[in-house]
């Protein structure tokens, strides 16, 4: 497997972010003059939220940050933090193989952040170790079967937390996340998570345009996350069934949720907030598996997802090499729709009546790349003493991906109360108490097939 560079998170996954200024910035252009006197709000500026994203965090006092999950994401989110802001100490790194650990390290140090004297801890229970070491802050990023209860320690013991998305895999770890988050709350936590298009100017402003009412009223949308198909590793001697299925980790689904969990909830997650945080009522769809090489998940899915009042959003996503590429998103309102793809609000004769001006944001900025932004606003809640909660909302995607997988999985129509209360739990022991040892679920892989072989007249 080839290693993520500096290059990766900074040049190829730079993307747009946000700012409280938006409304009044050049950043807001109209196409076709100002609309405002006809639009009538969804809902009103109070009921939401736009973080104030400047190229830096603000500087304050010094914090002592952690990172579990030492892979390519939590190395690049490692980056991230230290790109956003001033008077952040790195001192401890955990992973259940020394040898990530040293990657990270070793990357890092080449890319010219100094990481220098962390402690190292190493197993299943390392996730402790870092968050008692004394850390202001921890960096979640472990495959996402375990963050739940990763998330639920650090909040126990009072410290601040990035979780990378999504926050679980099955209905169990959402519902462990959404009580944590009210926990955190309650202690005036700051929580941010990965899904870094809320911390993306053009997604932000888009976002404002629509609650201010410039599409109507939302009545359907369309999200897509197809690509290639994702990395893989091929067993190698000597691994137990737990350590290959770890270091393969999005090809399984009790690790990974499946990539409509594990990658589609972006897309997913970004129509919940477009429609004010609303989930859906319930979800039929479709899957099938045919490339994949190793791991037990599908290759693609398409769902129906019902919201209340008749709403309906496609979801599609699709993991597959020689196959045509999309990942945006598409809403729909009574006036006009907003495609992420250009950033621009059309009426349905075509006509552009607003578009994001990249130019200005280009003129306006230096740090454009969310992966950083999200940060900004994370460093920023924890040095003003704001607890923030994304770990809410971020859930609740995350168990849409879990309905719509589900759905697909069983060729049934699952409703959003059966899957919020449904007896669904992957992780196979205590979280740290595991080992690396024997899996029936490697050892014999059973691949979802819907429906039955009873034909009927």
């Amino acid at each position: 497997m080839s290693k993520i560079s500096r290059r990766d998170f900074f040049g190829c996954t730079a993307a747009l972010g946000g700012s409280a200024l938006l409304a009044s910035s050049p950043l807001l252009a109209s196409c076709s003059g100002d609309k405002s006197a006809k639009m009538v709000p969804l809902r009103s500026p109070e009921e939401y939220y736009i973080p104030v994203m400047d190229d830096k965090a603000a500087d304050g006092r010094e914090l002592k940050a952690g990172l579990v999950g030492c892979g390519g994401r939590g190395t690049g989110a490692v980056a991230n933090m230290l790109e956003a802001a001033s008077g952040i100490k790195f001192t401890a790194f955990g992973d259940v193989f020394a040898d990530r650990i040293e990657e990270a390290i070793s990357d890092l140090t080449e890319w010219g952040y100094d990481v220098s004297g962390v402690q190292k801890f190493v197993g299943f229970d390392a996730y402790k170790k870092v968050i008692d070491s004394g850390v202001d802050v921890v960096i979640l990023t472990t495959p996402p079967l375990f963050r739940p209860y990763h998330f639920e320690y650090a909040v126990s013991k009072g410290v601040h937390a990035f979780l990378e998305k999504p926050v679980a895999v099955d209905a169990k770890g959402c519902r462990t996340v959404i009580k944590a988050a009210k926990q955190a709350q309650a202690k005036k936590l700051a929580v941010v998570t990965g899904t870094q298009r809320h911390h993306q100017r053009g997604y932000v402003a888009g976002f404002e345009k629509i609650q201010q009412g410039m599409i109507g009223e939302i009545t359907g949308g369309n999200v897509y996350w197809n690509q290639g198909m994702l990395w893989y590793r091929e067993r190698e001697k000597g691994w137990s069934d737990m350590e290959w299925a770890i270091r393969d980790w999005v090809n399984w689904k009790f690790l990974s949720g499946d990539h409509i969990v594990e990658q589609h909830v972006h897309n997913i997650d970004v129509f919940m907030w477009m429609m004010g945080g609303a989930h859906p009522i319930k979800a039929t769809g479709f899957g099938s598996r045919q490339r994949r090489v190793t791991g037990d998940q599908y290759d693609n899915f398409s769902i129906d997802f019902e919201f209340e009042n008749g709403v309906h959003l496609h979801s599609m996503s699709r993991q597959i090499n020689g196959c045509s590429n999309n990942v945006s998103e598409v809403v729909r309102g009574t006036k006009g729709w907003w495609n992420s793809e250009d950033g621009a609000i059309r009426d349905y004769s075509g006509n552009v009546l607003w578009q994001y001006d990249t130019k200005a944001e280009e003129a306006n900025y230096k740090q454009y790349s969310a992966y950083v932004l999200e940060h900004v606003d994370l460093i920023n809640h924890i040095r003003k003493g704001e607890g923030i909660d994304q770990a809410t909302e971020t859930a609740m995607s995350t168990l849409a991906g879990v309905m719509g997988r589900e759905a697909a999985y069983t060729g049934k129509t699952i409703t959003w109360d059966e899957i919020m209360g449904m007896d669904m739990d992957y992780l196979p022991g205590e979280p740290d108490t595991l080992t690396l040892c024997t899996l029936d679920a490697v050892q014999h892989p059973v691949i979802a097939v819907p429906g039955d072989n009873n034909s009927e007249e």
